[in-house]
């Protein structure tokens, strides 16, 4: 792995060598039902803010290791589990190690893993199963194949048996409800998430004082309502640029004020550029 080389300190002759910033990633959208998206990449300095996803997330990582926030609880993912985090839930991601990390990731819609088993994913999202790590990383190896389809929805019908069964035996006998309003405001973000939606029109519409609103969404989600509305339009905007939609276009498309705008936001939420992210994907196809 490149490294940065420099002097070390003091009188002694020797070099420092540290490791270079490095983001690799590709990114695909498979003709396989209940696969949103295919995410592999590479980083080593680089950390995700926290986020949230509108699909599952089942995450397994080839080399190195990462820690992650998750239900105002600290996780981490070595080689040897297979991680799964549920849509709408805030969290993060960062390098557990000096040489950063190599992950695979599945984004699977509700298709394949009902709403009803996030209490459960979120209690224990690391889950530690030689046999599902393998018959994961099998379904990466057909994702990358042209033709391989119906291997493809065969092996992802197994993960998801096996996932369903892993979080069937830990379910919650009755999930806490979220707080109504934190609710009302969710899914009026989700509603309009390429509007322009300022606070006091949202504290109009559900008649409640602006900050107010603030404080419930925080407390529920653990996530300030603007950082919510952020990371769906991000989620659309990667489903877009997958359909090779121009980041220009796309950014018009997502709620975004500008190209730059998109920029800003998307790279700090996925590593890389709106353009990066749609050539490494064009160079795959």
């Amino acid at each position: 792995m490149p490294r940065d080389c420099r002097p070390g300190p003091g009188p002694v002759l020797y070099v420092v060598c540290v490791p270079s910033d490095r983001r690799d990633v590709s990114a695909w959208r498979p003709r396989v039902p209940g696969v949103v998206e295919v995410f592999h990449a590479r980083f080593t300095e680089y950390a995700y803010p926290m986020h949230v996803h509108d699909a599952w997330t089942l995450l397994i990582v080839d080399d190195g290791a990462v820690r992650y926030d998750l239900g105002r609880h600290e996780h981490g993912t070595p080689r040897d589990t297979v991680t799964l985090l549920p849509p709408h839930v805030p969290h993060n991601g960062a390098a557990a190690t000096p040489d950063g990390f190599r992950k695979r990731v599945l984004y699977l819609d509700e298709s394949l893993l009902g709403a009803e088993l996030i209490g459960a994913a979120v209690d224990g999202p690391d889950l530690a199963d030689a046999l599902l790590r393998e018959r994961v990383g099998r379904l990466h190896g057909a994702l990358r194949r042209a033709g391989d389809e119906l291997e493809a929805e065969s092996r992802l019908a197994l993960v998801g048996e096996r996932l369903r069964d892993h979080l069937r035996r830990r379910e919650r006998p009755s999930a806490r409800p979220d707080p109504v309003l934190a609710r009302r405001l969710r899914e009026l973000l989700d509603e309009q998430v390429t509007a322009r939606l300022t606070l006091a029109d949202a504290a109009r519409l559900l008649h409640a004082h602006p900050a107010h609103l603030v404080r419930t969404f925080s407390t529920t989600y653990g996530i300030p309502p603007h950082q919510y509305l952020t990371s769906r339009r991000v989620g659309r905007a990667r489903h877009l640029l997958l359909d090779d939609l121009p980041p220009s276009e796309v950014a018009t498309a997502t709620g975004f004020c500008d190209q730059a705008h998109l920029t800003r936001h998307f790279k700090r939420l996925v590593g890389v550029t709106p353009g990066r992210y749609r050539g490494d994907r064009r160079r795959l196809t």
